[in-house]
């Protein structure tokens, strides 16, 4: 069952009843307003996005026991903080040792099938946005060595960035670039929380990863296996930018489109599938590399 996504933008006071998720908001005066409740097992992940949100602890342990994660945001209303459960899986120890002892070619092998995967849907998109063929893009797929040592993922980012957005003049990609970069950041911080959610339910270590390796990063793995998902978010921003033409900020509209990620259908192992499913099929396809009993990362294709 895919599991629901629930943001909360205005105040309100959230507690647990009944093994429920006990929501209380509040009106323009302050005072208690509407009330409802939603069971917590059917909860996935929760986005704060107000500063006057209140949580009590028994519904944040509850939420972490169901291994939903948690995401808060700052005054500009961007993903900062995501909190996961410290276990995910029955036999997580086993798992983060198999993880941790992974060699270092078996670590490059799956990095370049990552990036493999990346520039092949990378291109998948181009074509089926702009009808380019893309022939370099799928040669620089087919010529990506172990570790990606030729940095071939930064030479066809280059490219796809560059036709991404033919109606935005000097379009860049970067984090603190000018619109629609923040709609990217917003859609690539929920997906992250969606790659670090999946590994823990894996019994995976976020926080160690086969390619990226910052001291400062809490989600080294996250990060790396999210990468040949991002064009789908990649895809939602384009029609989000057709949709709200020229409307730099995220509104509550667009972070309504973008709260559609974990739903949003992939294809996957010859199946239709939402994104937060197939995520979990990817994450337990990882931990069988690491475990020795496949060797091959199952990954989306567009």
């Amino acid at each position: 069952m895919i599991k629901r996504t629930l943001c909360f933008s205005n105040p309100a006071y959230l507690s647990m009843k009944n093994r429920q998720l006990s929501i209380r908001l509040e009106d323009h005066n302050g005072e208690p307003g509407k009330q409802t409740t939603i069971p917590i097992e059917d909860i996935g992940m929760v986005v704060l996005d107000h500063p006057q949100i209140t949580v009590t602890h028994g519904l944040m342990a509850a939420l972490l026991d169901n291994n939903a994660s948690v995401i808060t945001c700052n005054n500009s209303h961007m993903p900062v903080g995501l909190m996961l459960p410290l276990e995910g899986h029955t036999v997580q120890s086993e798992r983060f040792q198999d993880q941790l002892s992974a060699s270092v070619p078996l670590r490059k092998q799956l990095w370049q099938q990552t990036v493999q995967q990346k520039i092949l849907n990378q291109a998948a998109l181009l074509n089926e946005l702009y009808g380019t063929e893309n022939g370099n893009m799928l040669q620089w797929a087919a010529d990506v060595r172990s570790g990606d040592s030729t940095n071939l993922e930064g030479r066809a980012a280059a490219y796809y960035w560059s036709q991404m957005f033919p109606d935005i003049g000097g379009f860049n990609r970067g984090r603190d670039g000018l619109y629609p970069n923040n709609f990217l950041n917003y859609g690539y911080a929920i997906l992250r929380a969606i790659i670090a959610r999946a590994l823990v339910s894996s019994g995976l270590l976020p926080t160690f990863g086969i390619h990226h390796h910052n001291r400062y990063n809490a989600y080294c793995l996250a990060d790396d296996i999210m990468e040949p998902y991002r064009p789908y978010v990649d895809r939602l921003v384009v029609a989000t930018t057709k949709q709200h033409p020229r409307t730099a900020e995220v509104t509550t509209d667009i972070k309504r489109s973008l709260l559609s990620i974990p739903t949003l259908e992939v294809h996957i192992s010859n199946q239709r599938s939402p994104l937060m499913v197939a995520a979990s099929q990817t994450t337990a396809s990882l931990a069988r590399c690491f475990a020795g009993e496949i060797r091959k990362i199952s990954y989306p294709d567009m």
